[in-house]
This record gives structure tokens, sequence and C-alpha cells, in this order.
């Protein structure tokens, strides 16, 4: 039920999809709810919410801050200075919006307008998408209202208080796919559908080693009549050449998610909390390849919990030479065990958690 309420709403948070989305779900649940209300976003000024939430049709404010670089030193010499101006930035962001709550979604972009929204005294929130939380939502945690989370046992690393376990907002782009759109895109890029269709997901950025992977297996996919989707990244679309084979179609970006797929019988993916979600949604077998490059090694935890309760396979990148073409394999020739697979990872959707989030923000509301 849409409300005139003429309040103010920032959400923060960015750096990686895994951030974003989350972020963009709440806000147009708000914009639903509250038809008076006002939304701004701030993020990294250098990162991907610059333009994924105008995309979304949302103002955002950058900030001069940057995560800190654990692998190169000299990288992080800007680093205080560039804490010191985001703060800055911050209270001019917060002074002229004056918001009646903060939500942050995480990454170290929300770190400075948390920071100096409880320094003003404006009501914050987070949500924290991953079974091991980043720094950032570890640090604000003792500052925040509430902290709406998706994995159990939280209580090792968030105030038990403040917990609330709704699960991670998923998109309203992730209900029924579109049955047009799904036979456009078949067409389109000319997709057997007497195959089998494998969707590997390398997340926002892409991932170096799902996309060698396709590349160097092209014969074993057209051998075993496999149509593949790779999400290769934008970073690495120039990277990829020669691709001759009508088996392998090769998109830097995946803009239409559930019709790419509604189109998939397999779908190996990075193991974001997000992605994480809204597969489990859609309920189809997963493969789940964490990346080893995210603070705390969160994906490798998240895909372990999966794992361990039989809802996905969980590969690592040092295996994936050896063992995933084995794995692919083992749940195409099982029926039983690939509806298995798609059945226990959809038991764990929670389909009215962005909901269930806003009702909580709400209460807090002046």
């Amino acid at each position: 039920m849409r409300k005139n309420m003429d309040k103010k709403f920032l959400i923060s948070g960015g750096g990686t999809g895994g951030h974003i989305y989350p972020a963009i779900a709440i806000a147009d649940e708000i914009k639903e709810r509250f038809s008076s209300s006002k939304i701004l976003f701030t993020g990294s000024s250098s990162r991907m919410e610059m333009k994924k939430i105008p995309e979304n049709g949302y103002k955002i404010r950058g900030l001069w801050i940057s995560g800190f670089n654990r692998k190169n030193f000299f990288s992080n010499l800007l680093f205080p200075l560039k804490v010191i101006v985001s703060l800055v930035q911050s209270i001019k962001i917060l002074h002229a919006f004056k918001p009646n709550v903060v939500i942050g979604t995480g990454g170290f972009a929300s770190g400075p307008t948390l920071f100096i929204a409880n320094l003003f005294k404006i009501p914050i929130f987070i949500q924290e998408q991953n079974s091991y939380p980043g720094i950032t939502n570890k640090i604000l945690s003792k500052y925040a209202y509430k902290i709406f989370v998706s994995y159990d046992r939280m209580e090792k690393f968030f105030p038990k208080e403040k917990i609330l376990n709704y699960g991670n907002p998923v998109r309203n782009r992730f209900g029924k796919a579109d049955n047009i759109k799904i036979e456009k895109f078949i067409k389109a890029y000319g997709i057997n559908k007497n195959n089998k269709t494998i969707l590997f997901l390398g997340g926002s950025l892409g991932s170096e080693v799902m996309n060698e992977f396709v590349m160097d297996n092209i014969d074993y996919f057209e051998k075993s009549n496999y149509n593949v989707i790779l999400q290769c990244g934008d970073r690495y679309k120039n990277k990829i050449k020669d691709n001759k084979s009508k088996n392998v179609i090769i998109l830097p970006f995946i803009d239409q998610m559930p019709t790419v797929i509604s189109c998939s019988d397999l779908i190996v993916s990075r193991a974001g909390a997000i992605i994480i979600s809204e597969l489990s949604f859609v309920g189809k077998p997963v493969i789940f390849i964490p990346s080893p490059n995210v603070a705390e090694d969160h994906q490798t935890k998240n895909a372990k919990y999966l794992y361990d309760l039989e809802a996905a396979e969980l590969i690592h990148e040092d295996e994936i030479d050896y063992k995933l073409k084995n794995i692919i394999n083992k749940i195409f020739i099982s029926d039983k065990y690939r509806n298995e697979l798609a059945n226990n990872l959809k038991s764990l959707s929670t389909l009215k958690s962005t909901k269930l989030i806003v009702d909580e923000i709400e209460k807090y509301i002046k």
C-alpha cells in the first residue's frame, strides 16, 4: 500500500554488484511504499555504482573513497587523505539532504556516510549480505539500530540484540521471466533448444579463470552438445577473441538476467551473496566457484554453507581444470541429482526479505 509520507532516505554502499543491487531493491520498495519520499545514494566516485544507480532511476553523490589495497602498499599512500575528504563530503551531503534514516549495504563506500550519520544522531541500518561480514559493517555495527542478515550465527560478528535474519533483498526483476523475451533471446543468439545450456556467471567484474576455462574447452562443449553462455565482464571483453563456436555465446554483461537464467539448465557462478539469493529465487542447479580475491574469503564461506546443505556444488579455483567437467557431467547424467540441487537451493529463498527490511526501518522514521 502506497503511503503519502514525505520523508528522506539516504542509502550508501557499493564497489560491486553485491552491495549495489540490495540497495536498489530496498530503494524500489521504499519508492513503491512511500509515494512522496525522496531517495539519495552515496558511493565511491570511481566505482560501478556511479553508473548502475542512475540507470535504475536514482540520484547518487560520489565520495573520494577507495578500499585499502592489501597487495600493493604504495597504492594506499593517499588512503588517509581519501578518508578525511570523504568524511567532509559526507558531512556536506547529510547537512544538505537531511535524511530521516541512513541505510548501508556494505563496501568501503558506506563507511564515511554511516559514520557521520551516527554523529548527526540519524538512525542508521546495516544490510549484510554475506555469511562473513566485511570490516566496514563490523565497525559500524556498534552504531546501527538494526542489522539485517541472511545467515544464521551472525552474533559472532554483530550485537545479538540488533540482528534480524530476513534474507537478502532480491530485485523485482527476478519475478517470472517473460516467455516472449526468452524466445527473442534464443532466436537472437541462435541457441539450439535441443542442447543443454550452461551459464557461466563471473560476477559484475568478470572472472578470468572462468573465461579461460570456457575458451580452453570449446571442443568439450561442442562434442557434448552443450550450449554455453559466458558473462565475461567488461574488463575482459577485449581479451577474449577468436570465438568461432556456434555453441558459445560471450556477453560482457547481462542486463536480462532472469531471461538468461531461464534459458539455462545449469549455472556456474561466483558465490557472492546477492547472486546466491537471486539464484535461489529461481531454483536452478548451481556449481559455485568462489572468488578468493575478496575480503575475508567470504565467497568461499557462502558457498561452503550451501554445499553442506546439499544445495549446490562447490569447486575451488585451483580445482577447475581437473574437476569442473566431471561435476558438469555428473549433474547432467542424473535428473534426480540435478533436481535435488535445484529444489534444495530454492527452498532457501526468502521472498519477503525487502518488505520485512523496510517494515522494520519504517518503525524508526520520525
